[in-house]
């Protein structure tokens, strides 16, 4: 073999010897925020669009809030009826109901007064015979019951000026609570009808226009928060073994630059291919297993949900 043959060997060879090693195939995925509101209602406006920076607390969406307003307005109505209850409880009878018993009290001791002077009469004239026994004994009964009378009203104005009994009193107080949670919980509702930016992001899409009806829970847009984008990419089983969590690895994509750095922060536990009865030699050779690896905030701006990427150990 001649000089020349060789060195073309030789040189490819080397040239061989110096080519990296095969890339790991994946793409950049997004961990998207999904915006939705707890209840459900008719998307009244929709405040952003798609492609638009957004900050947290920004409002993103209303529903119509028509019926929640009135549901606010019935609550607080019937809470400060049942305070109303409640402090009645602590009272006892209005002052003017409480005169009248006083009056009737007056009056009655007057007739205890009439009843005792006729009785006194009637018991000195017994014994001469200018009256019967039988008027006597209807004197004396007519001042026991004028006396009666009197402790009765007595006790009616004692009672007129009590509040209300300890258990009516704590009836009260939970009504007044319970309107107090209705009302807390008409108000909460009423603030999901619209709906905040949780984080701050781009709004990657919206899913209604106004005036369609969201269900409860149903995401009415999604937002990409800065950073929070990932790679998933596929190591087949044989080099399973290269990988180790925290590891670095180099992404490199089209349009990227320079390769950017990330770290493996999960290792499928199942593989993405399971051949159905044996694993022959070329079924494992199809075994994968999905990884993902985190950049640094930074650098996550740098990848787009979807890109391909292709993957390398760190040196």
């Amino acid at each position: 073999m001649s000089p020349r043959p060789l060195c073309v060997v030789a040189l490819a060879l080397a040239a061989c010897g110096d080519r990296p090693p095969a890339a790991w195939p994946g793409y950049a995925e997004a961990e998207y925020v999904y915006v939705a509101s707890s209840v459900a209602g008719r998307l009244q406006r929709l405040d952003v669009a798609a492609g638009q920076q957004v900050t947290a607390g920004k409002v993103l969406f209303a529903l119509d809030a028509e019926a929640e307003r009135a549901a606010r307005e019935e609550a607080r109505a019937r809470l400060a009826s049942a305070t109303s209850q409640a402090r009645n409880t602590d009272k006892g009878k209005r002052q003017t109901e409480v005169e009248v018993q006083l009056a009737q009290l007056r009056q009655a001791r007057s007739q205890v007064e009439l009843a005792r002077k006729d009785f006194d009469r009637k018991q000195e004239l017994v014994p001469t015979g200018a009256v019967s026994r039988a008027d006597f004994d209807e004197a004396r009964t007519a001042l026991q019951q004028a006396q009666a009378r009197v402790e009765e009203l007595s006790a009616a104005v004692q009672v007129a000026r009590l509040p209300a009994r300890v258990d009516e009193r704590a009836a009260a107080e939970a009504q007044v609570e319970a309107a107090r949670q209705q009302l807390r919980a008409t108000e909460w509702r009423e603030q999901q009808m619209q709906q905040p930016a949780p984080v701050a992001g781009i709004v990657s899409d919206t899913f209604f226009r106004a005036g369609e009806f969201v269900n409860a829970g149903q995401p009415v847009l999604a937002l990409l928060p800065p950073g929070q984008v990932k790679a998933r990419f596929y190591v087949p089983q044989a080099e399973l073994p290269q990988v180790t969590l925290g590891q670095a690895v180099r992404l490199a994509c089209d349009g990227c630059g320079e390769p950017i750095t990330a770290r493996v922060s999960f290792i499928a536990t199942q593989p993405e291919y399971t051949p159905p009865v044996i694993y022959s030699n070329a079924q494992r050779s199809k075994l994968v297993f999905l990884v993902e690896a985190r950049p640094s905030a930074a650098d996550g701006t740098r990848l787009r949900p979807g890109q391909p990427l292709d993957v390398r150990k760190a040196p």
